[in-house]
C-alpha cells in the first residue's frame, strides 16, 4: 500500500495498520500543536531529517517500558545511594532539546533528526505543559537529560543525551520512578535500543499498544510544570 500524503488543511491520519513494513505511515502535513497531539494520541510520531518532508511513523512492534518492569542494574545502584547526580524537571527545556539536537558522530551518523522546525514545535508544546524535560546535573553542570510528551497515563519519550557516563540512564530511571508514583501505565520508547532494553523496555505488538492508547484517551493529562507537579 502506498504511503499517504497528508492534506495540510485537515488533521487526519490513515490507520496505523496501513504503515509500511519499516513503519512509515504518512508524509507531509505540519507540526502544529493540534496535529502533534492528535498524532501521539493515535500512536504516531514524526521522525525525519532537514532534507526530507515530514515523515510520520507507527512501527510494529512498538518498544515500550511498563514502569513496574523497570530494571536497575547493580552497577547503577551506587549512583543513587551516593547521590552522584541531581535531577530536575522542566527547569531548562531549551538546554536539553539543544543538547539532544547535537550531532553524534560516534553513532556513525553526523546529522540530526531534531530539525529547527521540531525544536520550535516541541518548545511550543512545552510551554503549553505537554512536553517535558528531565535535567541531570553534576556540580552545577548539565551532564545529561531527556525530553518527551505526556498524554494521560502515557509518556512518549523523544530523545536523550549524556555528557558523563550513566547520566542519561540516571535521569531516565529517576523519571520512571516518579511516573510510577503518579500511576503512569507506559513509557513509549518508539524504537528498540540496547540501552533501553537493559532498563526493562520490550517490544509489544502495535495492536496492543494502540489498545492501551484508546483506553488512555479517557485519562486526564498531568499538564503543566513537572518541576512542581512530580
Amino acid at each position: 500500500m502506498p504511503v499517504v500524503w497528508l492534506n495540510d488543511n485537515e488533521i487526519a491520519f490513515p490507520h496505523p495498520d496501513q504503515a509500511t513494513k519499516e513503519g512509515i505511515l504518512a508524509i507531509g502535513g505540519d507540526l502544529s500543536e493540534a496535529r502533534l497531539l492528535f498524532a501521539y494520541q493515535k500512536g504516531i510520531f514524526p521522525w525525519y531529517t532537514a532534507d526530507e518532508p515530514i515523515l510520520w511513523w507507527s512501527p510494529d512492534p512498538r518498544f515500550v517500558l511498563f514502569p513496574d518492569e523497570l530494571k536497575v542494574s547493580r552497577s547503577m545502584r551506587p549512583y543513587f545511594n551516593q547521590r552522584r547526580f541531581e535531577v530536575s524537571y522542566d527547569s531548562d527545556f531549551e538546554a536539553v532539546i539543544r543538547a539532544c539536537q547535537e550531532p553524534r558522530p560516534e553513532s556513525g551518523w553526523a546529522g540530526t533528526w531534531i530539525t529547527e522546525e521540531m525544536v520550535e514545535a516541541y518548545t511550543a508544546l512545552h510551554k503549553e505543559g505537554y512536553v517535558h524535560s528531565v535535567e541531570v546535573w553534576k556540580d552545577g553542570e548539565l551532564v545529561g537529560g531527556l525530553y518527551g510528551l505526556s498524554l494521560g497515563k502515557v509518556f512518549f519519550g523523544e530523545s536523550m543525551f549524556t555528557r558523563v557516563s550513566n547520566a542519561s540512564k540516571f535521569g531516565f530511571i529517576s523519571l520512571v520512578r516518579k511516573l510510577q508514583e503518579k500511576g503512569f501505565w507506559l513509557i513509549d520508547c518508539q524504537q528498540q535500543t540496547r540501552h533501553l532494553g537493559s532498563l526493562g523496555a520490550r517490544s509489544i505488538p502495535r495492536s496492543e499498544f494502540l489498545k492501551i492508547l484508546r483506553k488512555n484517551e479517557c485519562e486526564p493529562t498531568l499538564k503543566g510544570n513537572w518541576g512542581e507537579l512530580l
